[in-house]
Formats: C-alpha cells, structure tokens, sequence
C-alpha cells in the first residue's frame, strides 16, 4: 500500500496517510464535478467514500463527466463512477446510492466530510442543513461557462445564498475539471489536518482578455 501512496506519504509522511484511510466522504453528485472529484480523491487513501446520483447517463453528458464512455450510456452514473473508483485502488470502500440526497441522508451516515457536486441550490441548501445538524463541513462547488465558485462551510450557513434555479448556460470540460480540482484540495487538505480557509467563497474566472482571476470573500 506504501507504494502506491509513495508520493503523497513523501508530501505529508506516513502518519497522515495512514489517517485518511479512517476517514469517510460523501460526494452528492455523480455528474461533471462528481466525476472529477471521485477520480481526485479515490487515489488520496481516503477509506470509504459515497456516491450519491440517480441520473442515468445521457451522450451530453459525456464531454465533460470524464468517467464516462459511449458504452455506459443509460447506466446509472454512480454505478459506473464507483466501478471505476475500484478498479483504479482497491484499497479503499466505494458504495453507490442510486438515491436522491433526502432518501441518502435517512439513515444518518456519518461521514467526516460532504462534498457538492450537484447542480442546483435546493439541493446545496439541503447539504448544508444536514451538515449543520451534524456538526460536520460541506464543500460547496458550482461552475459555468469559464467561471465557479468553491467555498469550505464550517460555521456559516448557504442561507445568504438565493435559492433561484438559473437557465443554464454553456461549459467547457477544462472549467469543470478545475473547479473540481479545487474541491479536491480543499478536501484532502482539510482531511490531513492542514491549514485551509474555511467559510471563504473563492470566485474564479477567465475574463475577456484570457487572464485567470481568483478572488476571494469571506461569507
């Protein structure tokens, strides 16, 4: 197992690998963001991890849900996530719930950390009461054309957020997988125990003139 974590244990040392094999996430999503953070994440050592969709596969889906081939369409996309998740470390526990997030939370996991990769605020709002009731952070995640935003809940609640479904709007898969990245960091930095700056909304973005722009507001 050391090996195949060699140059993580070389980044952070053996004492904090070893302790994200006891940790447990939920990625509430299977989709763009969920497939760029599973992938990110299962190769980390983290010890078990949910996937929560009930979407099946569509062929627009799959430019930018990168765990996803022309042979998995109508599959159900976290059946397919989680087969691949295992094949690529079996080291770790990956369970698949074919579920909306209401029916998931029934049963109250517990996991050390949830991550959103949905695509709607009602669902992001019901993450964050659930987290709240828990005691436990959420990652907020949401992208669009050439922008996202990223934020660490701890203390602070997505009330502030209006929760209005906007007409979506078109994306490019690099957008996706960045803001996905970012996520991921945010994750493994905060599940190691390093420092990470929580109740922060990063804004990033590509302006008009190609330049990269990250901003930063605290919540």
């Amino acid at each position: 197992m050391s090996s195949y974590y060699n140059r993580q244990i070389m980044l952070w040392g053996e004492k904090t690998q070893n302790s994200l094999a006891k940790k447990k996430i939920a990625i509430i999503g299977s989709g763009g963001l969920g497939c760029s953070v599973a992938l990110a994440l299962s190769g980390s050592g983290i010890g078990e991890i949910d996937l929560v969709d009930f979407d099946k596969i569509e062929l627009h889906n799959i430019h930018r849900q990168i765990a996803f081939n022309e042979s998995d369409l109508n599959e159900y996309k976290s059946e397919i996530l989680a087969s691949l998740l295992k094949k690529r470390n079996s080291n770790i526990t990956v369970n698949s719930f074919r579920v909306d997030f209401d029916t998931y939370i029934q049963n109250l996991p517990k996991v050390d950390l949830i991550i959103d990769a949905t695509d709607n605020l009602q669902t992001r709002s019901q993450i964050d009461q659930f987290a709240k009731k828990q005691g436990i952070a959420w990652i907020y995640g949401s992208v669009e054309e050439f922008k996202g935003f990223v934020a660490l809940f701890k203390e602070k609640d997505f009330s502030s957020f209006p929760i209005i479904e906007p007409t979506p709007k078109g994306i490019a898969a690099p957008m996706v997988m960045q803001i996905a990245s970012f996520e991921a960091n945010l994750a493994l930095r905060y599940l190691c125990g390093l420092k990470v700056e929580e109740d922060t909304l990063y804004y990033c973005y590509y302006s008009d003139t190609g330049e990269f722009v990250l901003k930063k507001f605290k919540i």
